[in-house]
């Protein structure tokens, strides 16, 4: 009987082991004036659709790298988001993915830049994670061993839509206008190198955009993963901080999983994901702590914009952003899925 009654008592607290999971699916200048209702619904509803996804394989006791790749295929196919098939176009008129994912309870990394005709790219992060001896995969050689894996490439077209190919025509008006700002302004401004202009896209907006996810499971394992179609009118194979490990994503068992979203080119100097779990590992500070001092101070006094997602061993979330908005939803076990947009949800 005592027996009996211990086994009972383990397995109800099996059940309660705490897990979660958050999601992003981009920041940036996101003004409740250019949202119809409609079209907050339709993020709102994609975005309650991805973290469900996520939190059924947790639920089910799934494993967190699981979670978080059902999560993000969810936003990588839908055209709301830039990733998969609402990747933004490069100044060319192609599209460029990027993603990574880390597992937290082997510190095994896996990613992918620069491939064209990938359907779900995190996928093919997981299989370089976990079927190859490598971290990171790029163009061309990444699409290769994604045929060794049974990968199936999709037409560059499949990626193709009327919104963000206007977003493309846009940023390139900006740009000439920013160039011949400067032309202006110095006579001797030498505009372009090789004919390429040089111009900052610091005050452009359309350097934001990416979608992720961090989890924790019923094991006590934590993922993080990010993906990204990266920066609207890139050149010359930019590379944003969404494939690289400690900058765009960052996971680690018994600290924390950071998935990041914003101007990339900071995060990575400044080490975004993997400088808010050093601060919880040794400073000991709370995830809320952490990733609100990396984002909201030492980011944004270095003039980096965007923000995180950001879970710890207790499945304790912060989801901190230094812009307008940023697109993200949570959810702990046994608790309705919590979306939000703004500030003030």
């Amino acid at each position: 009987m005592i027996l009996a009654a211990a086994a009972s008592t383990n397995s109800v607290w099996a059940d309660e082991k705490p897990f979660s999971i958050a999601i992003h699916g981009g920041a940036g200048t996101i003004t409740k004036a250019k949202l119809t209702p409609q079209q907050q619904q339709a993020y709102r509803d994609k975005l309650t659709e991805a973290v469900n996804a996520g939190y059924k394989v947790l639920e089910k006791g799934g494993d967190s790298v699981v979670a978080i790749q059902a999560a993000i295929n969810v936003m990588e196919n839908s055209p709301l988001f830039n990733a998969g098939v609402g990747a933004v176009y490069t100044y060319d008129g192609a599209h460029e993915m990027d993603a990574s994912i880390m597992d937290g309870k082997t510190m095994n990394a896996g990613a992918v830049s620069g491939v064209k005709h990938i359907k779900n790219p995190i996928n093919l992060a997981d299989a370089v994670m976990n079927q190859s001896p490598h971290v990171m995969l790029s163009g061309a050689g990444a699409e290769e061993f994604a045929l060794t894996q049974g990968f199936t490439l999709v037409p560059a077209n499949h990626f193709d839509t009327e919104s963000r190919y206007k977003q493309l025509q846009d940023a390139k008006v900006k740009l000439r206008k920013a160039e011949s700002e400067l032309k202006a302004k110095s006579p001797d401004y030498q505009a372009s190198l090789n004919g390429v202009p040089q111009i900052d896209y610091l005050d452009l907006d359309y350097k934001f955009g990416t979608v992720g996810a961090v989890a924790l499971d019923k094991k006590g394992n934590l993922a993080a993963g990010t993906s990204t179609g990266g920066m609207t009118a890139k050149r010359f194979g930019r590379i944003g901080d969404s494939p690289v490990i400690g900058a765009g994503t960052y996971a680690e068992n018994g600290v924390c999983a950071v998935s990041a979203t914003g101007h990339g080119e900071y995060f990575i100097r400044y080490h975004v994901a993997g400088d808010i779990c050093a601060k919880v590992k040794y400073q000991q500070k709370s995830i809320i702590q952490a990733a609100d001092e990396v984002i909201n101070q030492r980011l944004i006094t270095a003039g980096g914009t965007g923000g995180v997602i950001a879970i710890d061993q207790r499945g304790n979330i912060a989801t901190p952003f230094n812009t307008e908005g940023m697109y993200r939803a949570t959810r702990k076990n046994g608790e309705p899925a919590d979306v939000m947009i703004w500030r003030g949800r």
